[in-house]
């Protein structure tokens, strides 16, 4: 397969479509179980006094917080402290004339509602109890993954391949690597990405390193790529194992599955094997620099909220963490799927 040709049409409203259940969840989950408007009816309330009224860890309150002003329902003030739009304070607020909180409690028994709830108030994603069956897209020392086992891994794996099938052509258009012998596809999953730009990098080199269950699956879409020569395949964890040297690091939709603290861990280990002058590519979706929206973005937020461990950032928060490893970060270069590509480069 051509991993550098693109699809005809663009998939984004397909996928917009599939996440928009989370504002249903959101918006219902903030009416009936947190009560956020009622809350904030005598005033505004920092994003940390809200979060700590709600009882919500920044995770948790990040990702709602941004979906109810992404929604335009909550507001900043000149202050930055968030309170009730005009809008939200007509129809959410208990007593008021054209109140519709109750029709949207509705839907609070609802079990999508209810998880949505449930995952606010533990900051904890879906099946990461030590009794359940295991979290679907992340792997962890001493959590059970879906990703270690054949079967889950190969279907997760080639689910997750259909967004990368369509967003690769344009990553491999829009972010040539003239010059560069060497990438490194850190948590590469079906190697989609590394292969579409070695079919576009004739001289370009890459390494693939993921969990082996995930790895079975690469190897199949690199020898149907026909680039198999020029790609390493290298099973490991990617927060403990040795990174070989490259170029180019890429981290594709990998860091929106952690929290802040393995964001920054991974861009440190990715900025370390590489030589001055070198490139992180962080090719992900991005937030609004005030976390404001867009709601697309928000909606996707809490769907990797309910999953992994992260969030949605912003391109400013991963500016922060580019500059903190010593990389001097440049302009978001969009791809597709309202994903772009943010490079830093070393010092």
């Amino acid at each position: 397969m051509n991993f550098t040709v693109p699809p005809a049409t663009d998939p984004t409203p397909v996928f917009e479509l599939f996440r928009g259940n989370h504002a249903t969840e959101l918006l219902v989950a903030a009416v009936a179980h947190l009560k956020v408007f009622e809350k904030l009816t005598v005033g505004a309330k920092s994003p940390a006094e809200l979060a700590a009224e709600l009882g919500l860890a920044d995770r948790a309150a990040a990702v709602l917080f941004t979906a109810l002003r992404a929604m335009r329902l909550l507001a900043p003030d000149s202050a930055g402290r968030l309170q009730l739009t005009p809008l939200a304070r007509e129809h959410l607020l208990p007593g008021g004339a054209f109140y519709v909180g109750d029709y949207c409690g509705l839907a609070a028994d609802s079990p999508g509602v209810l998880a949505m709830a449930e995952r606010l108030r533990t900051n904890r994603p879906a099946n990461s109890e030590p009794a359940d069956s295991g979290a679907a897209f992340i792997y962890r020392e001493g959590l059970e993954s879906a990703m270690e086992r054949e079967a889950s891994a190969r279907h997760l794996t080639l689910a997750l391949a259909g967004r990368a099938k369509n967003v690769a052509p344009w990553l491999a258009r829009n972010c040539p690597l003239p010059g560069t012998s060497h990438l490194l596809d850190l948590g590469g999953g079906t190697g989609v990405y590394a292969l579409a730009l070695l079919q576009a990098n004739p001289e370009l080199r890459a390494t693939v390193l993921d969990r082996p269950e995930v790895l079975k699956v690469a190897a199949e879409f690199a020898a149907d790529a026909g680039v198999g020569d020029r790609l390493s395949l290298v099973p490991g964890d990617m927060f403990n194992a040795e990174l070989p040297p490259a170029d180019v690091v890429l981290l594709s939709n990998i860091l929106h599955d952690w929290d802040v603290p393995e964001c920054r861990q991974l861009i440190g280990r990715a900025a370390a094997v590489l030589p001055a002058g070198g490139r992180l590519l962080i090719h992900d979706v991005f937030l609004d620099d005030d976390l404001g929206g867009p709601l697309p973005i928000a909606l996707y937020s809490a769907a990797l909220f309910s999953l992994t461990e992260g969030r949605a950032y912003s391109a400013a928060e991963y500016r922060g963490w580019l500059t903190e490893a010593g990389l001097t970060p440049g302009p978001v270069v969009p791809t597709l799927v309202h994903c772009g590509v943010l490079p830093g480069t070393k010092r």
